[in-house]
């Protein structure tokens, strides 16, 4: 397959995306495959993602090595298991579209509430054990359909106001493990080939630079800029997601 410029561009764009999300602007990869898949098709768009991630991953979590938190961890991977093997069954069978308009509405909802109320000071959530496994399972399945697992992952921790650097190094841990976990899957579904391999290593020098300009933002970020941040941008991830589902399932 030629690629052209047009699609060296938006791969461009796709990729910095990625990359200032692992660093730590978490939710702004989630355009990343539906900004490619408007110049390939979307197996392809999907096969050319996951690589970049896990190499993005391994030097994401070097990076916030020291910087994440066990509990959250050990509440959500199970569920992420069973949402990764839960979207490959279902891969065949589930509408792309339904799922992301059924998470953009969640996600817009979760924000717009988290923004709006008012919150003592000192007051930080602590959810609980199932809801840790349920987010965990909502973002292994949602990451394995539509690349979409961030929105599931923040509405469980975002509430515990964990500090950024924390925030950041348990989100990488977990969505490393969650795309080696997606690995198998792929393969199996044939979303690998000779083409989106080559331009997937032509694109990982950018993927790795964009990734270490997300962690030097982040580290010279405090919480007070930090959350208002994330929170805004997982609006924006969740009407992005409530527009292109509403529009693929017909809706417009």
């Amino acid at each position: 397959m030629q690629f052209d410029l047009n699609f060296y561009i938006v791969a461009v764009l796709a990729v910095t995306l990625l990359g200032l999300s692992k660093g730590g602007l978490a939710g702004l990869g989630t355009a990343a495959t539906p900004l490619l898949a408007t110049v390939v098709p979307p197996v392809m768009a999907a096969g050319i993602v996951l690589p970049i991630l896990m190499v993005q991953d391994v030097f994401t979590i070097y990076a916030y090595r020291h910087s994440w938190d066990r509990k959250n961890l050990i509440r959500m991977m199970p569920g992420s298991l069973v949402g990764v093997i839960a979207g490959y069954l279902l891969a065949s069978r589930v509408s792309d579209a339904l799922i992301m308009l059924v998470i953009g509405i969640v996600t817009v909802v979760f924000t717009l509430f988290q923004m709006l109320r008012r919150v003592p000071t000192g007051d930080i959530a602590q959810p609980g054990r199932v809801m840790g496994a349920l987010c965990g399972a909502a973002s292994g399945f949602t990451s394995m359909i539509a690349n979409a697992g961030s929105p599931p992952f923040q509405m469980y921790v975002l509430p515990q106001r964990l500090p950024p650097t924390l925030f950041v190094g348990t989100s990488a841990v977990f969505f490393g493990a969650t795309n080696w976990l997606k690995l198998v899957p792929f393969i199996m579904l044939g979303q690998f080939g000779r083409d989106t391999l080559i331009i997937s290593a032509t694109l990982m020098p950018l993927a790795i630079v964009s990734t270490w300009a997300g962690v030097w933002l982040i580290r010279r970020m405090s919480s007070a800029k930090f959350y208002p941040l994330i929170s805004g941008l997982l609006f924006m991830v969740g009407l992005r997601l409530l527009w292109a589902g509403a529009k693929g399932v017909g809706m417009f």
